[in-house]
């Protein structure tokens, strides 16, 4: 029986199971776009601080102290697969009882962004042994499995068998506004970590971000783990049911004064919401939500990077 979990508790065991990936010396124009590993000295000063991204002013700065190797930290490496026998490729047609698959091309590139090597796994039918085959296929090249499914047609309750069966595997229902069940744990000789995540675009995505990227930022070994936040003046009023965290898809504006304005876009259950949103209203389970003219907590969607 799946159990009732905070948000807060469910990040501490990710990030737990979550640890950074031995680093390692690449030449240096191998190391164009890796992240540093440690920090460099000149005497007593550092010159280049570990957890930088390494870009062309940095690989001149090492070349030019007679460096031919750096430090990296290397990306960790997600597997994103969706499961599910009526999912359809897109470019492909459908029928009414099908839908375009959706969330591997959304995870994998909000993996990349994150800073991981994201490899999409084409969707597969829901069968015991092919599912376990392809997963088992991807632990050699894996530090992260992220898998997502149906709940209402069967699949989620495949991938839970098919993991439990490969390693230790807990089920759980995380107090997240209109999410659903998840499954997280590791799996394989390795102990390699894996997350399932609702089929639901949506909530698989607000799951990618509270849970995953948080997950993959700590593997990569960086100092800035979760995303920036600010301080922002509601523009109107926003509910939010007690009991459960929300993070609310909405629009930063300039107010000229110290705060900006923050509007929760209007449609909240279409993925177009996400898509314009450059920013989450964070509200924690025990607020009703916010008044027209209070100030709220935003998460901030770097989309330029």
């Amino acid at each position: 029986m799946d159990s009732q979990i905070t948000v807060k508790k469910m990040l501490a065991d990710l990030l737990a199971i979550s640890h950074s990936l031995a680093p390692f010396d690449m030449p240096l124009l191998d190391a164009h776009g890796a992240t540093l590993a440690e920090d460099i000295y000149v005497d007593d000063q550092i010159v280049l601080h570990r957890g930088v991204r390494i870009r062309s002013p940095q690989i001149g700065l090492a070349a030019s102290l007679g460096l031919s190797r750096l430090p990296t930290q290397p990306h960790p490496r997600v597997v994103v697969i969706s499961a599910g026998d009526d999912l359809v490729e897109p470019g492909q047609s459908i029928t009414a009882t099908q839908e375009f698959e959706t969330n591997s091309w959304m995870l994998a590139t909000a993996a990349k962004e994150a800073g991981a090597v994201a490899y999409r796994v084409h969707t597969i039918p829901v069968n015991h042994e092919q599912l376990k085959s392809v997963i088992e296929d991807q632990l050699v090249r894996a530090d992260l499995i992220v898998i997502s499914g149906e709940s209402n047609d069967g699949s989620f309750e495949l991938i839970e068998e098919v993991l439990r069966e490969m390693g230790e595997i807990e089920s759980v229902i995380p107090n997240l506004q209109g999410s659903a069940r998840h499954c997280y744990g590791t799996i394989g000789e390795d102990g390699i970590p894996v997350i399932t995540l609702p089929g639901d675009p949506m909530s698989a995505y607000i799951s990618f971000e509270v849970f995953i990227r948080p997950m993959i930022r700590t593997m990569l070994g960086v100092k800035n783990v979760f995303r920036s936040t600010v301080k922002a003046v509601l523009s109107r009023d926003l509910e939010s049911p007690i009991g459960y965290a929300s993070l609310v898809r909405a629009t930063l504006s300039s107010s000229g004064s110290e705060e900006p304005y923050v509007t929760p876009i209007a449609d909240q259950n279409h993925l177009l919401s996400l898509s314009q949103a450059s920013a989450f209203i964070t509200v924690s389970a025990d607020s009703p939500g916010y008044l027209k003219g209070e100030i709220a907590e935003i998460m901030i969607l770097d989309r330029a990077l």
